[in-house]
């Protein structure tokens, strides 16, 4: 964006329309290629702990990584790396809950990432291998906050207020195995990147 921003070549009529398209497409276009590499092939294992990691095991301050560049890596991979450690924290979390009792058969998917991006969530049920559900709504939240105190039970508000599905996405069983192998670079790397974690899960499994 910079350098169109500085361009002495287009008008600045010219640089807002380049920049509307290049903004429009860019995550179309790293779809396309992403979804083209095998899960096989090897790509860049990164934490999605840009933020900080919020949960399991929350620690604000804890930075992100990303291993295994080589020089062929290029933006795609970088793409699919990061769609795959979103994944893989969405993993961490559904583990945690089945860990503590909580049984999960069905994951249900809301707002735009969910509905825009089919090579997320198609993804997403690979590595946590279950199905998910995508909410028709993009307000299923304010839904939710609406109907309480209104109905006397969950169940109650959610046939009377919840929304439909517009799409659902089942486990590639193909490919399950290789995000599992994925999936402990993952973990291994979290290791590396916070030592802590490891005494964490260490105790857990006492």
């Amino acid at each position: 964006d910079n350098l169109i921003a500085t361009s002495t070549l287009l008008t600045a009529e010219q640089k807002e329309k380049l920049q509307e398209e290049i903004s429009d497409n860019l995550i179309i276009k790293l779809t396309e290629e992403a979804e083209k590499i095998p899960v096989s092939e090897s790509i860049p294992i990164a934490l999605d702990w840009i933020n900080g990691r919020r949960t399991p095991d929350a620690n604000q301050e804890i930075k992100s990584a990303i291993s295994n560049l080589s020089l062929g890596t290029k933006a795609p991979h970088l793409f699919k790396s990061l769609v795959n450690a979103i994944c893989f924290g969405s993993k961490k979390i559904v583990d945690r809950f089945e860990e503590e009792g909580v049984k999960i058969d069905t994951v249900i998917g809301i707002g735009g990432v969910a509905r825009k991006s089919p090579f997320i969530m198609q993804t997403l049920a690979n590595v946590l291998n279950k199905p998910i559900k995508v909410a028709a709504s993009d307000q299923a939240p304010a839904l939710g906050a609406a109907a309480a105190g209104i109905y006397d039970n969950v169940i109650e508000a959610s046939k009377k207020m919840g929304s439909d599905f517009e799409s659902e996405y089942f486990p590639q069983l193909d490919k399950v195995a290789a995000y599992n192998k994925l999936f402990l670079g993952y973990e291994q790397l979290s290791f590396f990147a916070d030592p802590s974690l490891k005494k964490l899960q260490d105790e857990l499994y006492v």
